[in-house]
């Protein structure tokens, strides 16, 4: 029973030292932590509040979530986010040095174990907004990797860059197949100049939208067979079936312009006829 009436004795003279001091520790606070003061005083009135209340944190958790996911938007580390709470400790501190108290010191060990816990929460929060963060911008980058361009009436095409995975070939069948839909185009073409390796996994990938785009009634044409990823996919037995292959994008759009009955005629050479005379 002593123990416990010593424990609320410390807990409500560190409960008044906060209210005697606010100006000063908040000063000091809003220094360690590098925060706005008007952040900074509602998550102290915040804590003020729960203490009063019994220790229900619920409001403070609250604040300190939306700090934790503004400053991984701002680009805020994860030591400056959890600093700006572990910084009140310190602010406190002087306050309790300067009262010398049993009461005092006992009541701040208790409120360095609470602020510890709340400074774990939001380093906790911040690491789940940061991923959250990253995985939007992951998928932002991956639609503007997979762009799906109108080459012709009728003809569309895919260019392809960097490694085709199964989530990006997802995507890229997603933005083909709506914009078959879109469009009514009848012929695709998709370009690998810029995949820099073909192994059996990116063959299946592709003839994975080659089929879907079959599907909804559209011609498929894969162009930037190089030399080195057509030895590539003999070496490793791949078969495209009957799916056509060029080795550029522009021998791709001439044959679906001619599957699309569009004659395509090679300029004539122009030739150019030099004649010096005698001065």
């Amino acid at each position: 029973m002593t123990l416990t009436v010593d424990a609320d004795v410390a807990r409500r003279r560190i409960e008044e030292l906060l209210r005697e001091n606010e100006t000063q520790i908040l000063h000091r606070w809003t220094l360690i932590a590098k925060a706005s003061s008007e952040e900074l005083n509602d998550i102290y009135r915040a804590l003020l509040a729960s203490l009063e209340q019994g220790g229900d944190l619920a409001d403070m958790r609250g604040l300190l979530a939306e700090l934790s996911r503004s400053r991984a938007r701002q680009g805020f580390t994860p030591a400056d986010t959890a600093r700006a709470v572990f910084g009140l400790k310190e602010a406190l501190y002087e306050a309790v040095e300067s009262d010398g108290g049993a009461e005092a010191l006992r009541g701040f060990i208790w409120f360095s174990r609470l602020i510890d816990d709340l400074g774990l929460f939001t380093f906790e929060t911040y690491t789940t907004a940061r991923e959250r963060i990253i995985l939007d911008q992951a998928e932002q980058l991956l639609e503007l990797s997979t762009p799906v361009v109108k080459l012709w009436e009728g003809i569309v095409a895919v260019p392809l860059v960097g490694t085709l995975d199964s989530a990006r070939t997802q995507v890229v069948m997603e933005k083909l197949l709506q914009t078959l839909v879109d469009t009514g185009a009848e012929h695709a073409v998709i370009d690998i100049t810029g995949v820099p390796a073909v192994d059996t996994q990116v063959a299946q990938h592709l003839l994975k939208a080659v089929v879907a785009a079959r599907l909804m009634g559209a011609e498929c044409v894969i162009s930037g067979i190089r030399p080195q990823i057509a030895h590539t996919i003999v070496t490793l037995g791949i078969e495209f079936g009957d799916i056509v292959t060029k080795a550029s994008l522009a021998d791709a759009l001439a044959h679906a312009l001619r599957r699309s009955g569009i004659e395509v005629i090679a300029p004539k050479a122009t030739r150019l006829a030099v004649r010096t005379e005698d001065v």
